[in-house]
């Protein structure tokens, strides 16, 4: 079974973030499998003729194992259920999804869940976030996942890393979930008390 996967934007003929996939996927590969050779996705990836956005899967261990592609729609997300989770660990980006679904499913009447770990914001189950206090938008420091687009924006100094600690959530004013597939800014929601619920003692996943 493949163990691991990286999620690439093909947009209307072009791959998007190649070199921080590569990276990624190479660091990854050297970590698990230290003689791993560094290999290019780039020469794997047969862009497809049709237009629009594509999502382009890789499975992989030392070496690619299957590659496909979908055509992606956006799925809109209006609010966030705050779980809070200290053992979640998901610093490599695995094909095993079954701890973030389990959180998910916990999400009740809202539209994903806002992960918080040792009291600070993190992910949601699919993206990477970033606060807005309406002059700077701030990423978690320590999120479960460093993906790609968010360190392509930090990079280039669109976000900046920083820990923030859950008591302060409603001191921001918007919040952006962005992921390899979702570009920053097309997902964008007001911070509320009905946009981000907060978490109780009876959502909180076992530890």
């Amino acid at each position: 079974m493949c163990q691991f996967i990286e999620t690439i934007r093909i947009e209307n003929g072009v791959i998007h973030n190649l070199e921080y996939h590569n990276q990624r996927f190479n660091s990854t590969r050297r970590h698990f499998f230290p003689h791993a050779i560094d290999l290019d996705l780039g020469t794997s990836i047969k862009v497809p003729s049709e237009g629009g956005r594509i999502k382009c899967r890789i499975l992989y261990n030392e070496e690619i194992c299957e590659i496909t592609y979908t055509p992606y729609t956006l799925r809109h997300i209006h609010s966030l259920q705050m779980i809070h989770c200290n053992s979640l660990n998901y610093r490599y980006k695995s094909s095993s999804r079954n701890e973030l679904n389990a959180l998910f499913a916990q999400r009740n009447s809202c539209d994903d869940v806002l992960i918080v770990k040792n009291g600070m914001l993190t992910d949601t189950s699919i993206a990477n976030i970033a606060v807005s206090n309406g002059s700077q938008w701030f990423t978690p420091a320590k999120p479960l996942l460093e993906g790609t687009q968010r360190a392509f924006l930090i990079n280039k100094g669109i976000v900046i890393p920083k820990d923030i600690i859950v008591e302060d959530i409603f001191c921001y004013k918007k919040i952006a979930l962005f992921n390899a597939l979702i570009p920053f800014g097309e997902l964008i929601i007001p911070i509320t008390p009905q946009t981000i619920v907060r978490s109780s003692e009876n959502n909180k996943l076992s530890e």
